[in-house]
């Protein structure tokens, strides 16, 4: 049937020997079958493949793991790390006011990682576009895009240099998801952003595996791949030239976090500051656990290096310790990764290309559908039959010189968008809760009263706009006025309307 092809016969011969010696030769069995457009769209994707990579990623992985080695883990040791919580308010005005001067110098960027799908959510819309059911109805994207300008409004009021107060936002998509962001970006105008400080790029994949290690294909003419994971962020960041486009900007250090965290405080100066102020190369926030067996990765030390520790690796008696040594005291492994980092461009560019081809990659068995070459038929499973492989994004921290760990109050920057609709946890619910209540703190805290219980807030809505307020500052005018749900204070006049 293939006729018209694109490419010379002897290419063809060389990818079919190639990939026989991969031991993948099955992805080519029935290339004569397909229209001269599937065939061209086949080949393509075969020839850009590593499969050799893949195949050393499966062994090292699957095949012949290392020898799983807990090694020593210890706490973090007291003095490690700072804290907003219980650092004098002195202090976090210094971090504050040394993040904002490097925010108003155009020397910080932000890195989103947005390659999740809303399937969970019940949406086919990448998760970034989701609305958690705010008054304004705004998506998370929207959120966070507004944060951004009022941090950079807020940074060129301190400098006087509202030209350099600008921070780049780079967006880490999948494939899956990159045309969907695309369009949704240039639908809304950016959300305001400027679109030449705005850059999308895709993170990379790897192809799905069954258990004996043979590739699968998703249609007769297009292999099933898979994103390679958060940690997959770094050799894209390379490969997208993202670095250079940074560079070009005068950035000289990032923020990185998930796009599913309603809550974030996007280049958050305090933690930026805080990271400057102790050199570090490469920083993480933590917030403490809810309890001793939430199940929750920490940050601790593994071998004497930072580390995340699934709480699967932690034992009970492990789990329960405390630095006091008192059944209330604080937990030992309280530190809980929330995937929220500062590195330096130096770091991302000169020390990460080193230490990625030593990183390791994960098992993530999954339900793949997947074409039957045999029957001619799309097999959709109903329990795992295939690997995914992935690295994790924190798997670059034993390899940190210079780490900043920074524990936040978990109410101000973190509830995570991970569960369907009416789940008891990280579901749209919580999220629009948690959010409610923060802007409920902001406005209390600058004066501000309510005619309601704080359900009836909830149940009504109360939402103060990023683009007024980022972190609580500038509600001033708030102060001895009541306030009647629902509302939401989409600029400074509305609060001098109140």
């Amino acid at each position: 049937m293939v006729n018209s092809i694109s490419f010379p016969s002897e290419a063809l011969g060389k990818l079919k020997d190639r990939y026989r010696e991969a031991g993948q030769g099955h992805l080519l069995d029935n290339f004569n079958d397909l229209t001269a457009e599937q065939a061209d769209a086949l080949f393509k994707q075969l020839s850009s493949l590593d499969v050799e990579a893949a195949n050393k990623y499966f062994d090292q992985t699957v095949r012949n793991p290392k020898q799983a080695d807990a090694g020593v883990i210890e706490p973090l040791p007291t003095g490690s790390f700072a804290s907003t919580i219980n650092s004098p308010k002195e202090k976090l005005v210094e971090w504050r006011s040394k993040g904002l001067s490097h925010i108003s110098q155009g020397k910080v960027a932000v890195i989103l990682m947005a390659g999740g799908q809303g399937t969970r959510l019940g949406s086919p819309d990448p998760k970034g576009c989701y609305d958690i059911g705010m008054p304004s109805h705004k998506s998370l994207f929207q959120i966070q895009a507004e944060r951004i300008l009022r941090l950079q409004e807020w940074a060129a009021a301190g400098s006087g240099n509202k030209e350099s107060s600008t921070i780049p936002w780079v967006i880490m998509t999948s494939e899956p998801t990159y045309e969907a962001t695309r369009r949704e970006f240039e639908k809304n105008d950016y959300y305001g952003l400027k679109k030449d400080n705005v850059l999308l790029f895709n993170q990379g994949t790897l192809p799905c595996f069954d258990f004996e290690g043979k590739i699968f294909l998703e249609s007769p003419f297009r292999v099933a791949v898979a994103p390679d994971g958060n940690g997959g962020i770094y050799g894209a960041l390379i490969k997208n030239n993202v670095i250079s486009w940074l560079r070009e900007r005068g950035v000289e250090c990032v923020h990185s976090y998930c796009v599913d965290n309603c809550l974030v405080r996007v280049a958050d100066p305090v933690f930026i500051g805080y990271a400057l102020s102790q050199n570090a190369e490469c920083g993480t926030k933590v917030v403490p656990k809810a309890s001793w067996d939430e199940p929750v990765g920490v940050i601790c030390k593994r071998n004497g290096r930072y580390s995340v520790v699934e709480y699967s690796e932690i034992s009970e008696s492990m789990a329960r310790q405390t630095r006091d040594g008192t059944p209330n005291g604080e937990l030992s492994y309280n530190a809980g990764n929330i995937v929220n980092h500062f590195y330096t461009l130096d770091f991302l560019q000169f020390r990460v290309p080193e230490i990625e081809s030593t990183l390791e990659h994960h098992v993530a068995k999954k339900k793949i559908k997947h074409y039957n070459s045999e029957t001619g038929s799309l097999e959709v499973p109903g329990k795992p039959n295939g690997i995914k492989l992935e690295r994790f994004v924190f798997d670059v921290f034993p390899y940190v010189d210079r780490m900043a760990v920074l524990e936040v109050e978990r109410a101000d920057d973190f509830s995570p968008l991970k569960n369907a609709p009416g789940s008891a946890t990280d579901c749209p619910e919580t999220s629009r809760k948690h959010l409610i209540q923060q802007c409920v703190r902001f406005a209390r805290n600058a004066g501000a009263t309510f005619n309601a219980t704080d359900k009836e807030i909830e149940e009504k809505g109360f939402e103060i706009s990023p683009l007024v307020s980022y972190s609580g500052e500038g509600l001033e005018g708030l102060a001895g006025k009541q306030i009647t749900v629902p509302l939401h204070i989409d600029s400074p006049a509305k609060i001098n309307d109140l």
